[in-house]
């Protein structure tokens, strides 16, 4: 009798987890507009971008994202000074405006977590959590408001165009809501948080910079 109880107990557990293998795993693609912030102090800037992310659910709750995102040039101004190499030099500062534009491109790779609902859930909504590591590939150009003489003065940031990148620490949280016909509208906030420096000349702010967060909307369908 105490075999039978406990066989009964087990099969719902079985025919459970025969349900989850057959609904898992599956895939979903998501794309959407995003609206970007650098909060760096003296690097500050809004700009957009664009991300597609592809979805890969494991289970009702669990997954892993792969996602590349691309932004428009962020813009902003910084004053600063030049300072001459040798005293003789006249004069021995001189104060400009350097103008930059900046921006990059990101890939991420991580992990998604359903803290409420499911990827395929046709009712309600969802929220979930998502942690990941990330590569981030940069531009940076630079104009100064003179024209400076690098051989006689030390300037904190070069004129020119140069490429820069950053390994970054991304996370973010995010609602979604079913539309029907395996769609969902879903919005996220995101940060990406570098984790390296590889400083560069035409960085004006190298420590732990670009430090930026995202706000999307989007479209997610699952297949």
């Amino acid at each position: 009798m105490q075999s039978l109880k406990k066989i009964i107990l087990v099969i719902p557990l079985l025919l459970g987890c025969l349900y989850a293998c057959a609904q898992y795993p599956q895939f979903s693609l998501a794309t959407d507009l995003t609206l970007q912030r650098s909060f760096k102090k003296e690097q500050a800037f809004w700009s957009v971008g664009h991300n597609t992310t592809l979805n890969f659910h494991l289970s009702p709750r669990n997954g892993i994202y792969t996602w590349f995102c691309y932004f428009a040039d962020g813009k902003f101004t910084n004053t600063v000074n030049a300072t001459a190499k040798q005293l003789a030099t006249v004069p021995q500062q001189i104060s400009y405006e350097n103008k930059a534009r900046l921006r990059f491109k990101q890939f991420s790779v991580g992990w998604k977590h359903y803290f409420k609902g499911t990827p395929d859930a046709e009712q309600k909504w969802n929220a979930y959590g998502f942690a990941g590591l990330g590569l981030l590939l940069g531009r940076v150009i630079n104009t100064h408001s003179v024209l400076l003489d690098t051989s006689q003065y030390n300037v904190p940031v070069l004129s020119g165009k140069a490429n820069y990148k950053r390994l970054t620490f991304d996370i973010g949280a995010g609602v979604e809501f079913p539309l029907g016909g395996d769609f969902n509208i879903y919005s996220e906030g995101k940060v990406f948080i570098p984790t390296t420096d590889y400083p560069s000349k035409y960085l004006f702010i190298n420590d732990r910079a670009p430090y930026t967060g995202m706000l999307s909307v989007g479209l997610r369908l699952l297949f």
